[in-house]
C-alpha cells in the first residue's frame, strides 16, 4: 500500500512571466494571495508529505511576500533557461536529501506540479499520488487521454530525469523515451490543465 508520506511534492515556481510583462508567476494574485501559496496548498491537500518549491524570478520577493512555511525552498539561478533547469534543480536537491538520510531514495517518489496551473486541484494530485507503487514508479495525469501534470517520478528515476532535463522541455524527452512505462491517470473529470501564460489567461485567476 502506498505511503503518501514517501511522496514529496515538487513545485516548479521559478518562471518570470515573460508573456505577462515580466510578472513572476509565483506572485500573481489568486484568491487574495500569491499564486504559489495555492499550488503548495493543493499539493499538501492532495497528500504529499513534504513540499519542495523551486524559486527563480524575484526569488527574494517571493520569499518575503508568500507564506511558504514548512516548505523546502530551492533557488534556481538558471531559471531563465526554462523549466528544465528548475526540474533539474529540484530533483538534484531531492537526490542530495535522500543521500543525506542514508536511504538513497528508497521507495520514495516526487510529484511534480507547475505553479501556473490553478485549474489542477487536490483531487488530481491525490489520484496521481495513488499510482505510487515503488521507487521505479512513473505516472502522470491525463486529460481526455493526453498526458499532463502532475507527474510522479519514483526515486530510482530522479538522476536520469535530471540529466535529461534541458531548456523549456522539462522531462518531456525522458517521458517520450519511457512512454510505455507511464501509468496514465485520467483526471479530466476533476481538473482543467490550462496554463496562466498570457494577459488573457489572467481572467482565470480569482
Amino acid at each position: 500500500m502506498t505511503n503518501a508520506a514517501q511522496v514529496t511534492g515538487l513545485l516548479l515556481a521559478a518562471g518570470g512571466g515573460r508573456r505577462l510583462g515580466g510578472r513572476p508567476k509565483a506572485l500573481l494574485p489568486h484568491r487574495g494571495r500569491p499564486l504559489v501559496e495555492n499550488a503548495v496548498r493543493v499539493l499538501r491537500e492532495g497528500g504529499c508529505g513534504t513540499v519542495y518549491v523551486v524559486l527563480g524570478a524575484a526569488a527574494e520577493e517571493v520569499r518575503a511576500r508568500a507564506d511558504l512555511a514548512g516548505c523546502v525552498l530551492i533557488d534556481n539561478p538558471d531559471w531563465s533557461e526554462g523549466m528544465g533547469s528548475s526540474l533539474r534543480a529540484g530533483l538534484e536537491a531531492l537526490v542530495e536529501a535522500a543521500a543525506e538520510d542514508g536511504q538513497a531514495g528508497g521507495g520514495r517518489a516526487a510529484l511534480v506540479s507547475l505553479v501556473d496551473q490553478p485549474g489542477i486541484g487536490a483531487a488530481a494530485v491525490a489520484r496521481v499520488l495513488a499510482a505510487h507503487r515503488s521507487g521505479d514508479s512513473l505516472a502522470a495525469a491525463s486529460y481526455d487521454g493526453k498526458r499532463g501534470h502532475p507527474v510522479l517520478f519514483g526515486a530510482e528515476r530522479w538522476a536520469d530525469i535530471a540529466a535529461s532535463a534541458t531548456g523549456d522541455r522539462g522531462a518531456r524527452a525522458y517521458l517520450k523515451a519511457h512512454g510505455a512505462e507511464i501509468d496514465l491517470v485520467e483526471c479530466g473529470d476533476v481538473a482543467e490543465p490550462y496554463d496562466i501564460d498570457t494577459e488573457a489567461d489572467l481572467s482565470r485567476l480569482q
